[in-house]
């Protein structure tokens, strides 16, 4: 196929999920500074830092569900009614 279409899909090098493995040794790895990383977030609360009072936040009570808030400020909506069937009267 000259147009290239050859090259369009399939399994490419280094895509998709990482083995397990290697998750598990990076985990063993970051393990070993629990300590220094809890040592970091006391100083950090204790110092009135937002970033860390937040991060605490999170990870104790679940980050919060992010909601948009649409209002009219005060205004009134102009929706049009729309009429899908008619329902008669037997």
């Amino acid at each position: 196929m000259s147009d290239g279409r050859k090259n369009n899909g399939g399994v490419r090098e280094n895509s998709g999920r990482k083995p397990k493995a290697d998750e598990d040794k990076l985990i063993q790895k970051l393990s070993k500074l629990d300590d220094v990383a809890y040592k970091c977030l006391q100083q950090g609360l204790k110092n009135g830092e937002y970033q860390y009072w937040n991060k605490f936040m999170e990870f104790r009570h679940g980050k919060p569900k992010e909601r948009l808030d649409v209002t009219s400020g005060g205004e009134s909506f102009n929706i049009p009614l729309t009429k899908f069937f008619n329902v008669e009267d037997k």
